[in-house]
C-alpha cells in the first residue's frame, strides 16, 4: 500500500486555536474552570438551547442523556443500524436494549415507517441520528413519539450547524448531543456537548459527568447532613466525563469561525458534485433539501446498485494503492461481532444495501482543488475497471 498522500480527514487548526490553548496553559486552572462555562454558554447561544453541558465525548453525551432521561433495564430504544456503533452501545451502557430500524434510501436517516413497526410495549425512546449532517425527518419521528409517549434523543454528532425550518438540530427533542472528534465540523480533539431545554435533565448530566457531584441550591438532592467538605459529597454514581479547560478553549476558538468552516465544507461538497455529477456509476448526495440546512460531516457517494460490496472494497483498495484514503461508512451495527445476538432477528434491507456500496471520499477544510480532482480521477478509473455497465 502506498503512503497516504490524501487523508480521509484532517483537523483545521489555526494560530487562533493555538493561542487559545497556550493561554489556558499559562493559568492555574486546567479543569472545571471559566473556559468550560464560556464554551457551554457559547454553544447554547449558537444552537439556541437553554442548557448546554460539556462532556468528554459524544458517546459520553449519549450515555448521560439516556441516564438523565430515566432509560434503564427493561427498556427498549429504537436506533438506526446505519450509524456509528456508539449509538447502540450507549443504550446498552444503561442496561436497555437497542432495537434497530431501517433507514430511508435517500436521507440515510431513520425511516418513520420502520420506526413505527419496531415499537413494542417496552419501547421508551428513540435516537434520531442526523446522518452525515443531513437532518433526520424530525416532524414525523416526533409525531410517532408523541402518539406512543416516547422520549426522543437527537444524535447531532455529525450535524453541528444543520437546521430544520430555521431551528438547529439537537434542539428539537428531549436532548441533543454534539461531538467534537478531529473529523467533525468543530473539534476539541475529543469532546462533546449535550443540549436540552429541561433544567432538571441538564443539572443531572452536569452532576453525572463529574462523579455525581451536584451544586447546592434548588433541585439538588437533599442531604441528611452538610459534609465537612462539599467537594466529597457524591449524591449518586457518576462518571469522569469532564471536558478540560484546554479543550474548551480550543472549542471556543473553533466556534468563533464556525460559519466560515461550514461554508468551506459546503463549497467542497459542491465541487465534488460538479466533478462527479455525470458519472453513471455513482449516486451523489443531495446538496439542497427544501426547508433544511445541511452541515457536511463527510462526502459519501454510493456505487450504483449493479456494484457489490466486493466491488466497493476493490475500489477502496485501488485508491489506497494510489495514496488516497477513503472510508467504508457505515458498517451496519447489527452485523458487527459485538451485536451477534441481534443478527438473526434483524432485517434491514436498505441499511445493508446502502452500507455495502457507500464510500466516503477525502473531506477536510484544507483539501485543495488539485487533490479533489486527483481523488475523482482515481475513483472514476477504479469504477470503470469494476463497471457492470456496457462499454
Amino acid at each position: 500500500m502506498s503512503p497516504v498522500e490524501i487523508p480521509l480527514s484532517a483537523p483545521d487548526i489555526t494560530d487562533a486555536e493555538i493561542e487559545a490553548v497556550v493561554s489556558v496553559l499559562r493559568t492555574s486552572r486546567l479543569s472545571l474552570g471559566p473556559k468550560m462555562a464560556e464554551f457551554e454558554a457559547a454553544m447554547a447561544a449558537y444552537v439556541g438551547a437553554p442548557h448546554a453541558i460539556a462532556v468528554s465525548s459524544g458517546t459520553a453525551g449519549l450515555h448521560l442523556a439516556l441516564l438523565a432521561l430515566g432509560i434503564g433495564p427493561g427498556d427498549e430504544v429504537i436506533v438506526p443500524s446505519f450509524t456509528f456503533i456508539a449509538v447502540a452501545n450507549a443504550v446498552r451502557y444503561v442496561g436497555a436494549q437497542p432495537v434497530f430500524a431501517d433507514i430511508g434510501p435517500e436521507t440515510l436517516n431513520l425511516d418513520p415507517a420502520s420506526v413505527a413497526v419496531a415499537i413494542t410495549t417496552r419501547t421508551r425512546a428513540l435516537i434520531a441520528v442526523h446522518t452525515f449532517g443531513r437532518p433526520a425527518p424530525m416532524a414525523a419521528l416526533l409525531d410517532i413519539a408523541r402518539r406512543h409517549n416516547l422520549l426522543v434523543v437527537e444524535d447531532a454528532c455529525e450535524a453541528l450547524g444543520a437546521e430544520i425550518a430555521g431551528r438547529h438540530v439537537g434542539t428539537l427533542a428531549d436532548a441533543g448531543i454534539f461531538a467534537f472528534y478531529p473529523n467533525k465540523q468543530l473539534t476539541t480533539g475529543e469532546g462533546g456537548m449535550v443540549v436540552t431545554g429541561n433544567s432538571e435533565v441538564a443539572q443531572r448530566i452536569a452532576a453525572l459527568r463529574n462523579h455525581g457531584r451536584y451544586k447546592s441550591g434548588p433541585g439538588a438532592p437533599d442531604c441528611t447532613a452538610e459534609p465537612a467538605d462539599p467537594w466529597f459529597e457524591h449524591a449518586e454514581l457518576g462518571y469522569n466525563y469532564r471536558l478540560s479547560e484546554i479543550q474548551c478553549a480550543l472549542g471556543l476558538a473553533q466556534l468563533a469561525r464556525i460559519d466560515a468552516i461550514l461554508a468551506r465544507r459546503e463549497a467542497i461538497t459542491r465541487r465534488y458534485c460538479d466533478l462527479l455529477r455525470d458519472d453513471p456509476h455513482l449516486l451523489l448526495p443531495a446538496t439542497d433539501v427544501p426547508g433544511q440546512r445541511l452541515s457536511w460531516f463527510v462526502f459519501g457517494v454510493r456505487l450504483a446498485p449493479a456494484f457489490s460490496c466486493a466491488d466497493r472494497d476493490r475500489v477502496v483498495n485501488t485508491l489506497a494503492e494510489r495514496g488516497i484514503t477513503t472510508g467504508r461508512y457505515f458498517a451496519p451495527i447489527h452485523l458487527q461481532p459485538a451485536y451477534a445476538a441481534w443478527r438473526e432477528s434483524t432485517y434491514l434491507p436498505i441499511t445493508e444495501s446502502v452500507a455495502a456500496r457507500t464510500v466516503a471520499l477525502p473531506f477536510f477544510n484544507r483539501i485543495t482543488d488539485e487533490q479533489m480532482e486527483r481523488v475523482c480521477t482515481a475513483l472514476q478509473c477504479a469504477l470503470r475497471v469494476e463497471s457492470k455497465f456496457p462499454a
